[in-house]
């Protein structure tokens, strides 16, 4: 018979499985919550996972059909192991990183093989003056330290899935702005200044700012969140001892947030992991909505991505709106970004492009309100031949993606055409 011995926070349980099936697994009563995972032998580690669900993760390695539905290694690993162990965490956010903590820590010989650790994804932080904060795979930050390239401060990893990791970062970043490679340069900077993910740079008190702001950020991701909390909630205290209220009730903003963590993009990642974007650091991402119609009957909308300068068809995505409508662009905007706000698990748009004039910007940059979204707005102006006469926003975005903005919006108007057409074509 083989002994399982599981362990939750500070209870022993103990239950014996022969053989390994799911109704003696059923009995563990394993939580419903996001959390780490570690299966053993004679005590020693064999794996480390993270799960959004222990009790669907788990529940997923006593299914009947294990050896067709997982990779021999993993098999091997189940077989081997007598006991598992777990614990639970506030977010998907939070086991990400304790998982890629405790990875680094013990090194567990299935999670080696699984890949070379070369491959895999770390933080880095620098020594800068202004520290940088940015994603780089294993083998580069290897070239780097040999070459003396980096002057590094900090480093966390090993990360598995890089997409995740992308969206755990952007979600930290909205927590605590930093600057990474894409927002280090001047212009750049003043972009994600505007949009509230990187803070001033102008003088010496911003300098301290954003020294506090990396030391905040450097405590989460090593996994002191409760130590974090405490810091920020005797800083609260503070300004608001000396009536600095405004500053208190940032502070407290930042409290709801790291309590309430919105990670629903790291939910489903951890479901079913995306395929990596082949650059190391977060994308930037342009979005563009446009819209179809006959007459104002048959409406349809679209959605088309522009990544890093280049077309992501596979991002790309298609609106049938409501027959109400009819000929009316600012309800069609407004129906497009609502279904496409419904949507958190899609990569968030650094830029969203519009097709018309000052009422569709300013209609468009409303709703972003709304909703507390913080990509920019522009909006494309058209002449009567449909050709761009003038791009409405703020003119240091405008003039640093001028080509990429275009790229997006002309994208957009002729997928929208497309799907109108073939939509009509098959009698939809």
């Amino acid at each position: 018979m083989i002994g399982f011995h599981v362990y939750f926070t500070r209870l022993y349980f103990s239950v014996n499985m022969s053989p390994v099936n799911i109704q003696s697994f059923e009995k563990l009563n394993l939580p419903d919550t996001p959390g780490i995972y570690f299966w053993k032998q004679a005590g020693r580690i064999l794996y480390i996972g993270k799960a959004t669900s222990l009790r669907d993760r788990l529940r997923s390695y006593f299914s009947p059909d294990l050896i067709k539905t997982r990779s021999p290694r993993i098999v091997d690993m189940v077989f081997k192991s007598d006991s598992i162990e777990w614990l639970e965490t506030d977010s998907v956010l939070e086991a990400m990183i304790a998982e890629a903590n405790l990875i680094k820590k013990h090194w567990p010989d299935y999670n080696v093989k699984e890949k070379d650790d070369r491959s895999w994804n770390y933080v880095v932080i620098t020594r800068d003056k202004f520290p940088l904060v940015f994603i780089i795979r294993g083998r580069t930050l290897d070239t780097e330290k040999k070459k003396e390239k980096l002057k590094i401060r900090a480093t966390f990893g090993p990360f598995t899935n890089s997409s995740a990791l992308r969206e755990g970062l952007k979600i930290i970043r909205k927590m605590f702005p930093f600057i990474d490679r894409h927002s280090s340069t001047k212009h750049t900077n003043n972009f994600y200044k505007q949009i509230g993910l990187a803070p001033d740079t102008t003088n010496e008190k911003a300098r301290l700012e954003y020294k506090k702001n990396i030391n905040h950020v450097i405590l989460f991701f090593s996994g002191k969140k409760q130590k974090l909390v405490k810091m920020l909630e005797r800083e609260m205290n503070n300004h608001a001892k000396i009536r600095e209220f405004e500053k208190a009730a940032e502070i407290k903003r930042k409290l709801f947030a790291l309590s309430h963590i919105q990670d629903i993009a790291l939910i489903k990642e951890d479901i079913q992991p995306t395929k990596a974007l082949p650059n190391d650091t977060t994308s930037f991402r342009i979005e563009a909505y446009d819209t179809a119609h006959m007459s104002g009957k048959e409406s349809v909308g679209v959605m088309t991505v522009v990544s890093d300068g280049e077309l992501d068809k596979s991002e790309y995505r298609k609106f049938k709106l409501s027959p109400d409508i009819g000929n009316n662009d600012v309800k069609s905007l407004r129906e497009i970004i609502e279904r496409r706000l419904k949507h958190p698990e899609w990569h968030t748009p650094d830029i969203i492009v519009v097709d018309g004039g000052q009422g569709q910007f300013n209609f468009a940059g409303k709703i972003l309100k709304e909703r507390d979204v913080l990509s920019a707005i522009v909006s494309v102006v058209k002449d009567e031949r449909h050709k761009p006469v003038n791009i409405l926003g703020d003119a240091t975005i405008i003039t640093e993606h001028k080509k990429a903005i275009l790229l997006a919006n002309s994208e957009a108007h002729r997928f929208a055409l497309a799907y109108h057409r073939k939509l009509r074509r098959i009698g939809l």
